[in-house]
């Protein structure tokens, strides 16, 4: 899914597996593993994804970069 965000370029989210993969402005993909669904619906739901992302997400749960 697409987002409005400077920072960050799309997010999908796999509810079964509470993976969570991220693509930044950049073009580089991350997986997140054991994000809760509430987590990822206030990031979806964030006014700033990127600032949302660096307090909620990164460093608090495991992650693997994805190739491209």
């Amino acid at each position: 899914m697409g987002v409005d965000s400077t920072a960050i370029r799309d997010i999908d989210y796999d509810a079964k597996r509470e993976k969570l993969f991220v693509r930044f402005a950049s073009g580089e993909r991350y997986i997140y593993v054991g994000v809760p669904g509430e987590v990822c619906r206030s990031f979806e739901e964030a006014a700033s994804k990127g600032r949302f992302f660096q307090a909620e997400i990164r460093d608090r749960y495991p992650f693997n970069r994805l190739g491209d």
